[in-house]
């Protein structure tokens, strides 16, 4: 299948995100979401982002207005309908994606591609709410979207080689590095990183360093770029949380068992940098 339009519901972070690398690349993108004003600051964050892009004279102000053009936002989900792939976006909640799905899978036409965004439900199960399960796949790109590179393409038990192959294929022409990945909780990325910066969690706890030195320990001796403590109040330090318990109640296995000072912060509210304090201050 040659994919011209994407669909994308949603048009927060991710979702813009995705709207940009699509029209940078010469794609059609139908982007819906509930609120015009959502909409509407989805498309600005796209131009705004495009305006940096073009101050660090890595994109020309034709390329900006080509690529805008390209971008239609709509509160109207019969948009969609001219898209061949249509990618969910919206809010990391199991019950909103099925309802979404649900009601997409019945508006587009039966060869149409759905992919979700996800970082954590499984596809298998989300597939399962449509009627085209063999086209159904994991799409999970990384923030921010227009910089990352990699996007993990997850198999559901149902995914077929052609709907898996139509996806990867996108995700190249998006300039993107793909990597194939088979339906588990935290599919490959989350299912190492966030045990790690739990791990950070009970280093801290446990007092064997302080928090800017076990940052700066796995940025001089990993080549990270930013610390796990940093990256999980970047990330929220309730996200870092759930996904933990997501893990430890999938797999039942103790080494997923969130650190006790991880929960404690959360109580708190010390989520991180969207509280303004997490395990440093901002």
């Amino acid at each position: 299948m040659s994919i011209q339009t994407v669909g994308i519901i949603g048009a927060g972070t991710m979702g813009n995100g995705i709207a940009q690398a699509c029209a940078v690349s010469g794609i059609n993108v139908v982007m819906v979401d509930i609120a015009q004003a959502a909409v509407d600051k989805g498309v600005a964050t796209v131009a705004g982002s495009l305006d940096r892009l073009i101050k660090k004279e890595k994109l020309t102000e034709a390329q900006k207005t080509s690529a805008l053009a390209l971008i239609k936002g709509s509160t109207n989900y019969d948009e969609l309908k001219a898209a061949q792939l249509v990618i969910e976006a919206a809010t990391e909640n199991e019950e909103l994606k099925v309802k979404i799905l649900k009601q997409v899978d019945g508006l587009l036409a039966p060869e149409v591609i759905v992919a979700t965004n996800t970082s954590s439900i499984s596809i298998t199960k989300l597939a399962a709410a449509t009627g085209r399960a063999d086209r159904f796949v994991g799409m999970h790109f990384f923030n921010p979207v227009p910089m990352m590179a990699l996007v993990e393409i997850i198999r559901g038990l149902q995914t077929s080689d052609a709907t898996h192959d139509a996806v990867k294929d996108l995700a190249k022409r998006l300039g993107k590095s793909p990597i194939t990945v088979k339906n588990a909780p935290g599919f490959v990325v989350n299912r190492i990183l966030v045990p790690m910066i739990n791990e950070a969690f009970f280093v801290l706890a446990d007092g064997i360093a302080s928090a800017e030195d076990i940052d700066n320990g796995m940025k001089l001796g990993c080549n990270q770029p930013i610390g796990p403590l940093a990256l999980a109040d970047m990330i929220g330090l309730d996200v870092c949380l759930a996904v933990m318990e997501v893990y430890l109640k999938e797999f039942g296995d103790s080494k997923y068992r969130p650190c006790p000072l991880l929960r404690e912060m959360v109580a708190a509210g010390r989520l991180g940098r969207k509280t303004k304090q997490g395990v440093y201050t901002y």
